[in-house]
């Protein structure tokens, strides 16, 4: 017997599929509600830590993932300008425990194809260009209420509808994600032969230049500078803006430079945070990923979270006869503390090179966290 046997879930991202995988191989029936019409369509580079990976295995995912990404186990430091010496290479910590690689890069488009067909191949249902326009609930469940009219009675609803998570806001949490003074310009290009890991460059023009490998061929690069409204530039406009500030930087960026093209994809986004501080759940609505914390990539945990709170989630529902407060209360002491440690160092991170502090102790920080995230969620 298990808490719950119909689950809505709003959202087709990492956390919203892992929690509908999990859940249809433990015989829930399961309903994902996703806006767009084909979820792998959009996106440029993720770069995923050993943690992710971990739980992708427990998912049945990870054969997937690693045939179609590409893995690695340092994380080089070189020096702005044109030469761009290789400052360190620094063995990365495998978070997942030695069975996987410390770091895998992939194209996003490919990670949610290959989630979106492992749910359907568990037995969930998702559905497209769908979403949860509103919902009613009482002590024994949920009527939730999708963009096509039509109303079903569940167990329990998940919201994991992303950073502007409408379920959120509908359940009254009143805090979002916010800017955290950074920006990013992110290019999906061809991997020059001498890229086999991630480099970063501290300094120059931009806060941070690097790149991440993704496959045999191919990779992305980013420049992180502080936050510019960028919102009125057309793509040659983007092109031409990434491409100047890449000029501070040698090395591999002599190859990418010359990449930035339309094929490139080049989009601006701007770095958030947030983290709900108390209960993700309202009753039989609760809110994971995105829609519950979210944090700078600078560390590069964001889906390695999703993933997790989907995982712990799915856990406590599979393995309890009700869904009551003893069953709330464990998922936010596994949840809360780990999500708000993640999100306060990444913003850490970018707050120290904001104010330009030379002695800021990254490596010591990065190696704590990576510390903490060893350990299973």
């Amino acid at each position: 017997m298990t808490a719950v046997s119909r689950v809505a879930i709003a959202g087709g991202g990492v956390a919203g599929i892992a929690a509908a995988i999990l859940l249809a191989e433990g015989g829930v029936h399961v309903d994902v509600f996703e806006q767009k019409p084909d979820p792998g369509a959009l996106g440029s580079g993720i770069t995923l830590q050993g943690n992710a990976l971990r739980v992708f295995g427990r998912l049945g995912i990870w054969p997937a993932v690693q045939e179609e990404s590409y893995s690695f186990d340092v994380l080089g430091i070189r020096a702005p300008g044109p030469e761009a010496p290789v400052l360190a290479q620094i063995p990365d910590q495998r978070t997942g425990g030695d069975e996987y690689p410390a770091t895998a890069g992939m194209y996003r488009p490919d990670l949610a194809r290959i989630l979106t067909e492992r749910a359907r191949e568990v037995g969930a249902n998702i559905h497209l260009a769908a979403t949860v326009t509103s919902f009613e609930q009482d002590d024994a469940g949920v009527d939730v209420t999708r963009s096509d009219g039509r109303t079903d009675r569940y167990d329990l609803l998940i919201g994991a509808d992303g950073l502007h998570s409408g379920i959120r806001a509908k359940l009254g949490i009143d805090v979002a994600p916010h800017r955290t003074g950074m920006g990013i310009w992110r290019a999906f290009v061809p991997r020059p032969e001498s890229v086999t890991h991630t480099d970063l460059y501290y300094g120059g023009p931009a806060f941070i230049a690097g790149y991440c490998p993704t496959g045999a061929d191919t990779m992305y690069a980013y420049l992180v500078e502080a936050a510019q409204d960028h919102g009125d530039l057309g793509e040659t406009e983007r092109i031409d803006r990434m491409r100047e500030l890449s000029q501070g930087y040698g090395g591999p960026w002599d190859e990418i430079r010359t990449s930035l093209t339309a094929s490139a994809r080049v989009n601006y986004t701007w770095f958030t945070a947030h983290l709900v501080p108390d209960a993700w759940n309202r009753g039989r609505v609760v809110i994971i990923g995105d829609a519950a914390h979210s944090c700078p990539p600078t560390i590069a945990q964001g889906a390695a979270q999703a993933a997790e709170d989907a995982l712990v989630l799915a856990e406590l529902l599979l393995g309890r006869d009700t869904v009551d407060a003893s069953l709330w209360d464990e998922f936010h002491a596994r949840r809360i503390p780990r999500a708000k440690a993640v999100v306060e160092a990444s913003v850490q991170v970018g707050q120290w090179m904001l104010d330009h502090e030379r002695d800021a102790d990254v490596p010591g920080l990065m190696y704590r966290v990576g510390s903490l995230v060893s350990e299973p969620a």
